[in-house]
């Protein structure tokens, strides 16, 4: 199989101080001139930085990682985009890991440590017939603030787990290692090693725990992931209840 150009080429970090959001930015930037994968564009700080579907992501200037990454998926399916947010949270869980103990994955594509959030993204598609031809990944990492003054009920920073300041580009280099082993084992068909590996990581992946959905609260255990994203809840009455993103939330305590 021929690779894409843009694979082989060095990708391109780009810092900038401020922007709107770095999904953004990077769109209009692959709109101007073609980037290769792997690509990011860094920013100090985003005014209008964003979260799935709306969701505001709150991060202090200077402080955090914040950034944007291109990748270019081989024949991907649309139905199986799902694997880039497994690819993606499972490059930060293990990037987080060199630091802390206690990291695991909130579906779809959260990170967190123990019952709190420290990372947030979103990922934009881009579509060519049925196939993917391009993902720009948003990812916000809390690392080193302080003080969260914002209405999120459950922020955490690597800063407030290990009271140490960490160095930015460190850690953006460590992630960039791990999603480019991930994308090379999604180009190389190992889905299910993938699949495999998002599983274990699963936060509150054993045992029954309180969510709620449009009916009500009600008590359910993890029952699966589908390939187009769906979690599988299996309640205590032994049903299985199938939701996408946004259809159920999970009970956290305060």
């Amino acid at each position: 199989m021929q690779m894409l150009d843009s694979v082989v080429e060095k990708p391109r970090i780009i810092h900038v101080e401020e922007t709107l959001s770095t999904n953004s930015l990077l769109r209009e930037w692959l709109n101007k001139e073609a980037l290769p994968t792997y690509s990011v564009i860094v920013a100090d700080f985003q005014t209008a930085g964003r979260g799935q579907l709306g969701n505001v992501w709150e991060s202090e200037k200077g402080k955090n990682l914040t950034f944007s990454l291109v990748l270019y998926p081989e024949a991907l399916p649309a139905k199986q985009q799902f694997v880039i947010s497994q690819i993606a949270a499972l490059s930060v869980k293990e990037t987080l890991d060199a630091y802390t103990e206690g990291i695991s994955i909130k579906w779809p594509n959260d990170v967190y440590w123990q019952d709190k959030k420290i990372c947030g993204m979103l990922i934009e598609n881009d579509l060519s017939g049925h196939d993917l031809f391009r993902s720009i990944i948003g990812i916000g990492i809390n690392l080193n603030q302080m003080v969260f003054r914002g209405d999120a009920p459950n922020p955490v920073s690597l800063w407030q787990i290990i009271k140490q300041k960490v160095d930015k580009e460190v850690v953006l280099r460590q992630f960039l290692s791990h999603i480019e082993a991930y994308n090379q084992a999604l180009l190389a068909g190992e889905m299910a090693l993938i699949h495999a590996r998002y599983m274990e990581a699963l936060y509150r992946r054993e045992r029954y725990y309180p969510y709620l959905d449009a009916q009500g609260k009600f008590s359910a255990q993890i029952y699966g992931i589908e390939p187009t994203g769906h979690l599988l809840l299996q309640d205590t009455d032994g049903t299985i209840r199938r939701y996408a993103f946004k259809e159920v939330s999970y009970c956290l305590s305060k």
